[in-house]
């Protein structure tokens, strides 16, 4: 078992005290700051982005080498967390409590937790399983002051979670499951752009993925669920054909062939991916298809007819029409701006 204390101030001294033990450099971009490390005790990322309206992103993509234990002191530098697990799970606990009182943060589960002033906070994380791990971190009072107004429209628990400004109580709130933020955080961690564009997309996204945790909790509040007869279980197989779909969008893909893949029935798939992405599964691969074909147009030399079949279309009139459809530019012309944009000298 391995220990870090953490007494940090914000957001970067926590990463920093993290770095200590684990070793490993931080690099610094347009304010996105990175951990890597390639050691004996782990290997992989932790980034984090604070910004200037009380929030920061703390993203851990990263598996350790020996069960890790985070015993993290209240005292300085106590903010509300929005925790999410893409892949793996953690675990934690408040320092009154007893190892009795451990809870798990799931895959996919949306998890909101603030401790006390000057209490402690165990996180628990396992060895040997790769973790994608989320964290929205907000400091009450300059969130406040910039943001929200009072949060006046937010649940009476949420409302005073947001103005225990001498934090004096604890929250904790594990809700469901939820893979469309799971999708938005996906996205974020694919933005492609570089430098102040890329700060600011994510900006964006943090605030969207802000807003569906608060909305889960509103969710459970109100008792009100997915309108849907899925299963969570089953929820989570659609949303791994989605990203097969995703890897591999040229691949011929029959609804009948993917029922007896993932076991669901041709009705329940529709039902999936209409309520995870509003699409049925033919709209959702030719949607993924259409985003595939612009990123090689943008990044690639390949010419029309090659980025036709590499992404899986039969027919390049065809191509052409839905994609000036969806984005109301055809091909070449969308090729022929991206060929002149490079060609202008920085």
């Amino acid at each position: 078992m391995t220990s870090i204390n953490i007494t940090a101030e914000d957001t970067a001294g926590t990463v920093k005290q993290i770095q200590e033990v684990i070793g490993g450099r931080i690099e610094e971009r347009w304010g996105e700051h990175i951990l890597h490390v390639s050691g004996s005790l782990a290997n992989g990322t932790i980034k984090f982005i604070d910004f200037d309206w009380g929030v920061s992103l703390l993203e851990y993509d990263i598996t350790f080498y020996d069960d890790v234990t985070l015993i993290m002191d209240a005292s300085k530098y106590n903010p509300i967390h929005f925790a999410y697990c893409l892949e793996g799970y953690c675990e934690h606990r408040f320092g009154y409590q007893s190892k009795h009182d451990i809870k798990t943060l799931e895959q996919f589960q949306s998890v909101i937790i603030s401790s006390r002033k000057g209490g402690l906070n165990y996180g628990y994380f396992p060895k040997d399983i790769p973790l994608e791990i989320n964290v929205i971190q907000i400091t009450r009072k300059e969130f406040l002051q910039k943001k929200l107004n009072g949060v006046k429209q937010l649940n009476n628990r949420l409302y005073e979670l947001f103005h225990d400004l001498d934090h004096e109580n604890t929250f904790a709130f594990y809700g469901a499951y939820d893979l469309r933020l799971a999708d938005k955080i996906h996205t974020l961690r694919n933005v492609r752009s570089k430098g102040m564009i890329r700060i600011m997309q994510i900006e964006g996204l943090v605030y969207q993925i802000l807003s569906n945790h608060i909305a889960d909790h509103e969710q459970y509040v109100s008792k009100k669920r997915l309108s849907t007869g899925l299963l969570n279980r089953e929820l989570k197989l659609v949303r791994q054909q989605a990203k097969k779909i995703v890897a591999n969008p040229s691949k011929n893909y029959r609804l009948d062939e993917i029922s007896t893949e993932t076991g669901l029935s041709q009705a329940k798939l529709q039902e999936g991916f209409k309520l995870l992405y509003t699409r049925t599964v033919t709209e959702y691969v030719r949607h993924v298809r259409l985003e595939a074909a612009r990123d090689y147009l943008r990044e690639t030399d390949m010419n029309i007819s090659q980025v036709v079949y590499t992404v899986g279309f039969s027919s390049r009139s065809y191509f052409s029409k839905i994609f000036k459809a969806k984005y109301n530019i055809s091909p070449s012309d969308f090729k022929d701006k991206v060929t002149s944009e490079r060609a202008i000298p920085v």
